[in-house]
């Protein structure tokens, strides 16, 4: 499906690889100048390149979710460029230290900090700072990366993780109803096991996991970020305009079972 995202402006944190890559790539396509941010320039630098080459428009800004002052300052060189906002996918994250068995138990108060910090504060504070500006140009879309982990019960390796995915669902449902009067929709997509950086480097190590993994979503297979990316792009486009406050499972099944 093509989208018309011409004179659009997209911003698009953890875009430097995997999933915000692939979300600012898809984005271009369709027509939106893109804002990549990401802590890792190299990386959003590498992603700008891509968008170039096809080209499109792509402004690279530095970013750390978890600093209230960068997240400000991001959403003010995207006025400054571009004028406007029309579109987020708040998606930078981590999954933290992998905890093994030690689960609950086992989670250190500076690691759970710290994922709260990235992955739940950080999608509470960048909405903060784009919603005005949508609200003054008369309405928006707001994709928040979630994950399976918001939806069921996750193992003990990702305890502390699970509770912070699990969190952005609610500030996601909660500021859908807030502003769905005035024309800001707000969803969240929920991805399964996604062939991504982040997952290679634990297949890197020991590459039976993939067929470990692959086989827990019923389809067989690993997801791919561009899946993910369409989806995103797909919600924020006027084909979804009766959507928000939903939470999308890209999962090829998984919670379904």
């Amino acid at each position: 499906m093509k989208l018309n995202f011409e004179n659009k402006v997209a911003v698009v944190t953890g875009a430097g690889s995997g999933i915000g890559r692939a979300s600012a790539l898809e984005f271009a396509h369709h027509g939106a100048r893109v804002v990549i941010a990401d802590i890792d320039t190299n990386g959003a630098d590498e992603t700008a390149n891509l968008i170039d080459q096809q080209g499109g428009n792509a402004l690279v800004v530095k970013v750390d979710v978890s600093n209230a002052d960068e997240v400000e300052q991001m959403i003010s060189t995207t006025i400054k460029e571009y004028g406007r906002i029309d579109f987020a996918h708040n998606n930078a994250g981590t999954e933290g230290r992998l905890e093994s068995s030690r689960g609950t138990l086992g989670t250190t108060e500076d690691e759970r900090d710290r994922l709260m910090g990235i992955n739940l504060k950080g999608v509470w504070m960048c909405m903060r700072a784009e919603i005005p500006h949508m609200l003054k140009a008369g309405g928006g879309s707001i994709v928040n990366s979630g994950s399976i982990s918001s939806l069921v019960g996750s193992t003990a390796g990702f305890v502390a993780y699970s509770a912070s995915k699990s969190g952005i669902l609610g500030l996601t449902r909660s500021a859908a109803l807030e502003f769905a009067s005035q024309g800001i929709r707000v969803n969240v997509v929920c991805p399964g096991y996604i062939e991504t950086p982040l997952w290679q480097k634990y297949i890197d190590e020991d590459p039976t996991i993939k067929d470990t993994i692959s086989q827990r979503q019923p389809i067989g297979r690993l997801g791919t970020a561009k899946e993910v990316a369409q989806a995103v792009a797909w919600l924020c486009s006027d084909a979804s305009s009766l959507i928000t406050g939903v939470a999308l499972p890209l999962d090829g099944g998984f919670t379904a079972q």
